[in-house]
């Protein structure tokens, strides 16, 4: 939509405006702490609806927010806080006893198995004086869209860092490609991840700023928060970021491959952080019929630049 095709090289963004990428040496997939365990918090609240075996009272609809203390070297000591709220069924009159069942369940099932997918030393940081918020504002019956009136828009914030780092504020969902609030936050993330990756630091932040119709970004700006481990000033970085990485639009689009049906994956759990893969994807349509194809899922999120960058900056 809005895209001429017939000027793909000169294409320029579909939008304006800052659009921001992230990645940390926090966890294994390069995100911030806080958020990785908020997602599998819900992860597993999502597995144990499904199972329905050990807690069968689950409805879709869940939240969940941790809170870390770090020191002043950044290095994370303990989690303070985690807030669950979960949707459920109606299924015991007294609502105080229906909530203190919930919190039961969730200290006793869920959150072991949350703990179990942490390696060791972040194991450690679930001690015995979490403050634990279940289901704070009472029951949770009716949740979903007949819960809360109107459809908002995506949380842009949870399907970006979870606060961490920066945003730009605009939301990835019901956009094509051609729209950089989608397709340069994308690019922004892959190439902080392989600039954290490759060594040139253990968090970084990549800023990229548009005009709307301007092929080039007018900006490109790079925070390492103190913490590059080359000898570079952030400003020196950005610049070899800028010659490393093509921003333009409609590169982003190529490289990344996002004009593939790659969308439907990115509706739950956030859009980044997530493990790049290749999937065989079948669609049927009464126009086209039986359609059969592969397509690469996540590819921001792949370390092939690795190489690249050390190369560029001498690591």
């Amino acid at each position: 939509q809005g895209v001429d095709r017939g000027a793909k090289e000169e294409q320029g963004a579909g939008d304006q405006g800052m659009m921001f990428g992230y990645a940390t040496r926090e966890t294994e997939n390069y995100m911030p702490l806080a958020l990785d365990i908020s997602h599998k918090i819900l992860q597993e609240l999502a597995a144990l609806r499904r199972e329905n075996d050990e807690i069968t009272y689950l409805r879709p609809d869940a939240k969940a927010q941790v809170t870390i203390e770090y020191s002043d070297d950044n290095v994370p000591l303990r989690i303070d806080t985690i807030v669950i709220s979960t949707q459920h069924d109606p299924f015991d009159e007294d609502d105080m006893k229906m909530l203190r069942t919930i919190k039961k369940h969730l200290l006793e099932i869920l959150i072991p198995r949350v703990k179990k997918r942490l390696p060791e030393h972040l194991q450690a940081l679930f001690t015995d004086d979490i403050k634990y918020f279940i289901n704070p504002t009472g029951k949770f019956v009716i949740g979903g869209p007949h819960g809360d009136t109107g459809l908002t828009g995506r949380k842009i914030v949870v399907d970006t860092y979870g606060g961490k780092g920066a945003h730009g504020g605009g939301a990835f969902s019901g956009k094509d490609p051609s729209k950089v609030d989608r397709s340069a936050a994308y690019a922004a993330r892959h190439a902080a991840k392989n600039l954290v990756a490759a060594g040139v630091a253990d968090e970084i932040l990549v800023q990229i700023s548009y005009a709307i119709g301007v092929v080039k970004p007018t900006s490109v700006f790079v925070d390492t928060y103190g913490t590059a481990k080359v000898d570079m000033t952030d400003g020196e970085i950005a610049k070899i970021v800028s010659d490393l990485f093509d921003f333009r639009p409609f590169a982003i689009e190529e490289r990344l491959k996002l004009r593939n049906p790659i969308y439907l994956e990115t509706a739950a759990y956030g859009h980044m952080g997530k493990e790049p893969r290749i999937v065989t994807k079948v669609f049927e349509s009464p126009y086209n019929g039986r359609i059969k194809r592969e397509v690469e899922l996540f590819t921001w999120e792949k370390l092939d630049m690795v190489d690249v960058v050390r190369e560029a900056f001498n690591i």
